[in-house]
């Protein structure tokens, strides 16, 4: 049976609109407020796996935390999701699975969620 799982941030705009979008599929969603359950190293190397986006794609560059981890632009993969899995706040956002595929979108735009949503059907 499909499902998705959303890595969410009630926070951030296109976040909450991603989700009204899973909500209104009639699926069922699972909710995970990433910055409290932060997804290991593993789960994030799963992402860009399924996503088809490299670690860097999924980087949010533009908080305190990019320095503060020591972040440059020749900083390797993993040097990259140590420290988003360090500093979640680092991960961009929404990241939308679908299950039991394992398909991933970066919800931005939104409509990469709308197309994931379609492709179930």
């Amino acid at each position: 049976m499909t499902s998705f799982t959303i890595l969410h941030n009630p926070r951030c705009s296109k976040s909450r609109a991603a989700l009204a979008l899973l909500e209104h599929s009639g699926y069922p969603v699972e909710v995970v407020a990433y910055l409290n359950t932060p997804p290991s190293a593993e789960e994030l190397q799963t992402i860009c796996a399924n996503s088809g986006l490299s670690p860097a794609q999924l980087l949010r560059d533009g908080e305190a935390e990019y320095h503060e981890a020591g972040l440059h632009r020749d900083c390797t993969d993993a040097e990259i999701i140590a420290a988003m899995v360090r500093f979640p706040k680092l991960i961009n956002r929404p990241i939308v699975i679908r299950q039991p595929d394992g398909a991933t979108v970066l919800g931005r735009p939104t409509s990469t969620v709308a197309e994931l949503i379609e492709s179930a059907h």
